[in-house]
């Protein structure tokens, strides 16, 4: 299910990707209705009572948003809009595996307890079987060696934990690396750009500050893009470290109270 939420979820971006990549360039319509609009402005005037002419439509956020993509260029863009996606992708299908992973400790603390205090440690193991998530199933490694002594049951709740904290970080490193390779992928397009700008001054021989503004202008949108996908990534990123942090201690948490429910219970070495 996680995985086919990911899926869907890079199949729309690309969507979202092809629908910028088949815009219109800025100016073409717009530019041809504010053209005729003294045309018309020119004929007799019309009654009071008719309808308002319609205007040029403003540019909204989006459709700026998709002008200066275009502008910053597809050589550098499609590698940083493909880090969006990717990243968003990683970041989601964590975000719904984590939230797929908590689950309410005490609730499933106070089941095992009194399957325990019964003598049902098989009742209580399979308390633990039936819930998801790295914290139910920490404890059902515990109760599993609970007949072979204290220290069995920390070893073993020791080295499973190990194994389900590496689960929870899964996918963390390419997050990670989107985080830092989007600004340099910006950066660097960045720098091409100037080049190029330098070069169309030097081919020109004209300081023109119309030639200079514009390109650095398409030069430092890859930056600009690239600083914003960064930090989207760098929010969701810290959310996911904070999600872990919280299932973590949460795990650490259970794992202790169900050692002391082992001894008062008088279950070990059963």
């Amino acid at each position: 299910m996680r995985k086919l939420l990911a899926l869907l979820l890079v199949f729309g971006l690309l969507a979202f990707a092809n629908t910028i990549t088949n815009a219109q360039e800025p100016g073409d319509t717009t530019t041809q209705e504010v053209m005729e609009q003294p045309a018309t402005q020119e004929e007799p005037a019309a009654p009071a009572t008719t309808e308002p002419s319609t205007t040029a439509p403003q540019s909204t956020g989006f459709q700026v948003f998709k002008e200066k993509f275009i502008q910053g260029g597809w050589g550098f863009m499609l590698p940083i809009l493909i880090c969006l996606i990717i990243g968003l992708a990683l970041s989601i299908e964590r975000i719904i595996t984590l939230n797929i992973a908590s689950v309410n400790t005490e609730k499933l603390l106070m089941k095992v307890d009194d399957k325990l205090k019964a003598g049902d440690v098989n009742g209580a193991m399979e308390v633990c079987r039936s819930t998801q998530g790295p914290t139910a199933s920490v404890l059902f490694e515990g109760l599993k060696n609970a007949k072979y002594g204290p220290d069995a049951v920390e070893k073993a709740i020791v080295s499973y934990g190990s194994v389900q904290m590496g689960m929870l970080e899964k996918g963390l490193v390419w997050i990670s690396l989107i985080i830092a390779l989007a600004p340099m992928l910006g950066f660097f397009g960045t720098v091409i750009g100037m080049v190029e700008a330098f070069d169309n001054i030097e081919r020109v021989g004209d300081i023109s500050p119309t030639i200079v503004a514009g390109g650095i202008k398409v030069a430092l949108l890859t930056t600009v893009f690239g600083l914003i996908v960064a930090m989207i990534t760098q929010v969701l990123y810290n959310y996911i470290v904070a999600k872990i942090d919280s299932i973590t201690s949460k795990m650490e948490e259970a794992s202790v109270a169900l050692v002391d429910m082992l001894v008062s219970n008088n279950t070990l070495n059963k």
